[in-house]
């Protein structure tokens, strides 16, 4: 089950636009504890320390969902922001900064989990010191959090990829290939077994995947697994990355190869990072949605943790600030929004 907004919200496209845009959390009330339900009128606490923790840092698409919509998200509800991790997506990297941040005292963590299980014992034993614990991006088993702040639902991720390197592929269809992130990743893996379900419908029947290789988060190791891809299956027609830093990768790789034009990319990458590739023809389209609302999202579901605004319970409501009103789904999902579509004719409007 998918959690929806009960009421609604501003668009892809309109947040991303307005992501330089304050805004300030309305709150009535007196905050609870969490314990015997939560409540929803309740104000969220001021001084709450609130650590991001990414599936690693210097990474773009956490730089901006992180400090572009965590940390003002904090600082509209006067808490302390911090982000911290590891500088490389591996399974069990992330589990020392759990247990500092526990050691710490920190009221939320919030991550990315690179691994469902080598993360789980750590968030367990911080959940039992505390600390209130949220996944986005990338979840881990439900027991191991409080919430999961979805991007978008994995059926909606693995039919729009799926619909974009058709189109950009055309009718005539072909040999099309996988370039993920790490091999564990949570979200990656559901999103390709999703994708795997769709190729059985009759309107993929000329789509054939014949790969799925992992770039690890990893610039270079990326560029070179889309490399060879395009030495090992010559008859290649597509591939789809949808981690941001694999598909800059492999479109860097493709503008400057005799492939250009010839093997189409598509996947999920930032404005920034892909406004090159679609404008030199190397990409056509290519999907995400607005990873700074994500953060934002994520910074108010745990402070209404935190503040016994909501306990984890489906039902639930909280309001999380310029974005409105969203309410619990089963297993404490939260869930942000559609995939937004980039293309030629609307990239220039976005700067993330």
């Amino acid at each position: 089950m998918t959690i929806r907004r009960t009421r609604v919200v501003a668009t892809a496209v309109l947040a991303a636009v307005a992501l330089t845009l304050g805004a300030c959390a309305e709150d009535t009330g007196t905050g609870t504890d969490a314990g015997s339900g939560g409540n929803p009128s309740g104000t969220i606490k001021e001084g709450l320390k609130v650590t991001f923790l990414p599936k690693q840092v210097n990474n773009p698409y956490f730089d901006t969902s992180d400090n572009q919509g965590g940390k003002p998200a904090v600082e509209e509800f006067k808490g302390q922001y911090a982000q911290t991790g590891p500088s490389e997506a591996s399974p069990s990297a992330q589990v020392s900064y759990i247990n500092t941040l526990s050691q710490q005292g920190t009221d939320v963590i919030i991550i990315a989990a690179n691994d469902q299980d080598a993360v789980c014992g750590s968030l367990t034993e911080a959940k039992a010191a505390g600390a209130k614990v949220v996944t986005y991006d990338s979840d881990t088993k439900p027991e191991c959090r409080d919430a999961f702040v979805n991007q978008a639902t994995s059926e909606g991720i693995a039919q729009s990829q799926l619909k974009l390197i058709s189109d950009a592929v055309g009718p005539e269809g072909g040999e099309i290939a996988i370039l993920s992130a790490t091999a564990n990743a949570t979200n990656q893996n559901a999103w390709i077994e999703l994708m795997k379900t769709e190729l059985a419908k009759p309107e993929y029947s000329k789509l054939k995947l014949v790969a799925t290789v992992y770039g690890d988060d990893q610039d270079e190791k990326s560029f070179q697994e889309a490399q060879g891809l395009l030495s090992k299956y010559p008859n290649l027609k597509g591939i789809i990355s949808p981690t941001t830093v694999g598909v800059a990768a492999a479109a860097r790789y493709l503008s400057g190869s005799s492939y250009k034009g010839k093997v189409q990319l598509t996947g999920l990458g930032t404005p920034n990072q892909m406004r090159e590739y679609v404008k030199d023809g190397t990409v056509k389209a290519f999907a995400l949605w607005n990873p700074a609302d994500l953060g934002y999202l994520a910074a108010y579901t745990g402070a209404a943790l935190a503040s016994g605004i909501i306990t984890g319970k489906e039902g639930e409501k909280f309001t999380a600030g310029k974005l409105g009103e969203f309410t619990l789904g089963a297993n404490g999902e939260v869930l942000l929004g559609d995939p937004f579509e980039f293309n030629a004719s609307n990239i220039d409007q976005f700067n993330f």
